[in-house]
């Protein structure tokens, strides 16, 4: 069988003793179970090992796939320079899952490389595996900011490519969990990071990936975690594979969490379609929400849906309520699937003639025009869900005092630059957070003189 076995492994560089100087020592069932697995590995002599990172090149719309023969890092930036990882790729293997990622229109490839050096989420698992064995190729992917269920579905890609060479692969997915699980932590402490890390590893125990695409992407965010999406690939690689879970370890010693698993396969099961079940639970998650959209949200779903079947605008209709005719207003419209943004587009003030005329023009925009999104396409509509902001207008303020994160959006300016962000927004916890996100967004440094609004919105949905 092509796959040989899975593993989760954290990444950690302290775990290296010159890196750790003796703190490697608090992470005793980690290393044990790092070892183990190396070993496991020399014994399966794969000829690939995939590394699937979330620290190298990290595109919104794209997988990334590192071109060209060998690579090498180091740990120069922890303090052990001389600590060194080498490695050759697996050039076939890769230009393979390109070719079929292009035929199942997955936008993955290896174009776009800004930093050929290897990171340390694929040099911790491949230093400690290298200790017992080295004799592989290797391939390092990357996350990208699409969704879970995309994630995965280039996880199905992977396993074509795979199977297509016949390739002995082993697959590890590099991954820390929550890094909010202690006040004294570097990242300091979230009470979704212990919820978060609870449900991964029971995923990981028992080998129930559809219990990770149930992970809200609030608690995702909350938990400061860094591994999901490269647990969504594996995930993908294994699709309708019969599979034996072990949870090896679980430590939580410097508020980060390490999670080893392995994952053995035993065979092909039509069962464990994981992401049509997923699916079939979107889509009804989404009918039920649906069932309570007001006008605002059913007219924002029905432009994008009339644009994408009949590549025609919608009409304003006669039996829309008069207020969505007759006023005037900024207007933004977001695009959700199973709470994950998918496409979000306003307008700071009106630039219609209607409320109505607004949110046509913006679902549109939101659906097909957000650079961030792939646009979205006619198998995405049944999984949409919409929320329609229509703002009041903006009024100056003097300082962040007259602001209120879940009352006021905020709208930052700087000669020509502005940027806006909505109020009582999930993952957006104080005034200082909120400024700093507008800020960022328009190109303005933390050195420059700005200007602040603030605005209050009618939220729909």
């Amino acid at each position: 069988m092509a796959i040989l076995k899975a593993y989760t492994l954290p990444h950690p560089p302290l775990v290296l003793p010159k890196i750790g100087k003796g703190k490697e020592n608090l992470t005793k069932r980690t290393l044990e179970a790092f070892d183990s697995v190396s070993k496991e590995i020399a014994e399966l002599k794969p000829e690939t090992i995939i590394f699937i990172t979330p620290h190298s090149v990290l595109y919104s719309d794209y997988y990334h796939i590192s071109p060209g023969k060998t690579a090498r890092g180091d740990f120069a930036r922890f303090g052990a320079p001389e600590e060194e990882v080498v490695t050759n790729y697996d050039e076939e293997l890769a230009y393979t899952i390109e070719g079929i990622a292009e035929a199942d229109f997955v936008y993955a490839g290896s174009q776009g490389e800004k930093d050929k050096k290897l990171d340390h989420g694929t040099m911790v698992p491949m230093w400690y595996i290298n200790k017992n064995y080295s004799d592989y190729k290797s391939l390092r992917i990357s996350q990208s900011g699409m969704s879970p269920a995309e994630h995965y579905r280039f996880g199905q890609v992977i396993t074509k490519a795979i199977k297509q060479l016949n390739r002995r692969t082993v697959i590890i997915a590099s991954s820390d969990l929550s890094h909010k699980l202690q006040n004294d932590g570097p990242y300091g402490y979230a009470s979704e990071g212990a919820k978060f890390d609870a449900l991964v590893t029971e995923s990981l125990s028992s080998g129930d990936f559809l219990s990770l695409f149930k992970i809200p992407d609030e608690l995702r965010r909350g938990a400061g975690e860094c591994g999901y999406n490269s647990l969504m690939i594996l995930a993908g690689c294994l699709d309708r594979y019969e599979l034996d879970a072990e949870l090896l370890s679980y430590e939580r010693p410097f508020g980060v969490g390490y999670a080893v698993a392995r994952f053995s396969v035993n065979g092909y099961n039509e069962e464990r379609n994981i992401l049509d079940k997923y699916m079939e639970f979107a889509i009804e998650a989404s009918k039920r929400i649906r069932n309570g959209e007001d006008e605002y949200q059913k007219l924002a779903r029905k432009s994008l849906e009339h644009v994408i079947e009949t590549s025609e605008k919608l009409p304003i209709s006669n039996d829309l309520p008069d207020e969505m005719k007759s006023k005037r207003a900024g207007v933004f419209v977001s695009l959700h699937i199973s709470g994950s943004l998918r496409g979000c587009i306003g307008t700071i003030a009106p630039t219609t003639e209607s409320v109505a005329e607004e949110i046509i023009q913006n679902a549109i925009s939101a659906g097909l025009r957000d650079n961030r999104f792939s646009p979205v396409t006619r198998s995405d509509l049944a999984l949409l869900t919409y929320k329609v902001d229509v703002l009041e207008p903006p009024e100056p303020i003097k300082s962040s005092d007259e602001l209120d994160v879940k009352k006021y959006g905020v709208i930052i300016s700087s000669g020509h630059k502005r940027g806006l962000l909505l109020p009582n927004l999930d993952g957006v916890n104080t005034v200082e957070e909120q400024i700093n996100i507008a800020r960022q967004k328009a190109g303005i440094s933390p050195t420059e003189n700005y200007k602040l609004e603030r605005f209050e919105v009618i939220r729909h949905g």
